[in-house]
């Protein structure tokens, strides 16, 4: 019998990855983790009907693994940002923000 491929292993593996690289951005990482998660579980369901006739399994399952790695990064990340804007408040951490800007911009200058 011929082995196919599993559906959307390649976009999995891709998607785990992307959630990885761009966790510091926000949180907006755990979009793609979350998508990669759910596909990896579908691809798991349809690999385990029929385990002989698909042979990219490990790459789905590495996928998954990386899909709750970028979950846990994008937790992490979320959570630091709540806690600093609970801790310091929104006004002060803005005004920072601003303040480290313009060094910023006199030093570019």
């Amino acid at each position: 019998m011929e082995s196919k491929k599993l559906p959307n292993s390649a976009f999995i593996y891709v998607l785990s990855v992307l959630s990885c690289i761009i966790c510091c951005l926000g949180g907006f990482g755990i979009v793609p983790a979350v998508i990669s998660y759910y596909l990896a579980s579908k691809s798991e369901g349809i690999y385990k009907m029929n385990p002989e006739a698909y042979d990219n399994y490990a790459t789905v399952k590495k996928g998954k693994i990386i899909a709750i790695i970028g979950v846990v990064l994008n937790v992490i990340i979320i959570g630091i940002a709540i806690w600093t804007l609970s801790t310091i408040g929104w006004d002060a951490w803005s005004e920072e923000f601003v303040r480290k800007w313009n060094e910023g911009l006199e030093r570019g200058m």
